[in-house]
């Protein structure tokens, strides 16, 4: 008899853990399209990527967006499961363990296409006054070079705003992000005032970006494992190209019956 209750107490239980509900982790980000954003389908092609990513490792993931500084210092602090995406900077690694590289970022000068321009090194473009953001690092080589003062860079809060400067030859190159520079401009701009604007195919940076888990949460390096392998995984057999293939096609991008609803 006892073998029974027993062998039904195990079924029972194995009935039941097939039936939970996966793990959620909560995960800070800042808002930063087409990677990152509440406005888009799956939050994101980075969200979206950071989800499948745990979903094949049995969890759910819940996405909270916070300014950049606020989800930094609330995940450094446990209240988070991880935050993303960031650059790897020494003084991080107090806090935080690096995940393998989620992201490859690619800095380009957009420029108007009625003042072509070519450049092969920074001093190429001495003279010339640019746009930037706010207390914004373009890496230590582009950033060495801007304290020469060898070129002016009138800094704003917002891409729409350095844009804008942009189409009224206020500044005559706008460093930032490929993708990020044509979200904004998708975002913000008209079809007409798009075409206005292209990039110099030359990058000044190519950034990698990762996903930070805080050394304050003890299953962090488990976590932090298992997410490495998987992502690697996405990435030998080519289902991480593919995410950015969609992006590049449009997917990302809510209808307006979608948009409607959030």
């Amino acid at each position: 008899m006892r073998w029974k209750i027993l062998l039904t107490f195990c079924c029972l239980s194995w009935c039941l853990a097939l039936r939970a509900e996966p793990r959620e982790l909560q995960i800070s980000v800042g808002d930063w399209p087409p990677y990152l954003s509440s406005e888009l389908r799956h939050n994101g092609v980075i969200a979206h990527i950071i989800s499948d990513l745990f979903a094949e490792e049995g969890y759910r993931v819940s996405f909270r967006f916070l300014p950049w500084p606020r989800a930094y210092s609330a995940t450094a602090a446990g209240k988070f499961d991880a935050t993303g995406v960031w650059m790897h900077k020494g003084e991080r690694e107090a806090d935080f363990l690096f995940s393998a590289p989620l992201l490859d970022e690619q800095f380009v000068f957009f420029h108007l296409k009625s003042q072509p321009f070519d450049w092969h090194r920074f001093d190429d473009l001495a003279g010339m006054t640019l746009g930037g953001g706010l207390e914004y690092s373009y890496g230590p080589t582009f950033d060495a070079f801007l304290a020469k003062g060898t070129v002016k860079m009138e800094r704003v809060s917002s891409d729409q705003q350095n844009f804008d400067k942009l189409l009224k030859e206020r500044v005559v190159l706008y460093p930032q992000e490929m993708n990020v520079g044509y979200a904004a401009l998708a975002r913000h701009f008209t079809p007409a005032e798009r075409a206005r604007i292209t990039h110099h195919p030359r990058p000044l940076l190519v950034n990698r970006s990762y996903l930070m888990l805080p050394k304050r949460l003890a299953g962090s390096q488990a976590l932090l494992q298992r997410f490495n392998q998987r992502l690697q995984a996405f990435r030998d057999s080519g289902r991480y190209d593919r995410y950015f293939q969609d992006l590049q096609a449009g997917k990302y991008t809510l209808s307006e019956e979608e948009a409607a609803q959030r």
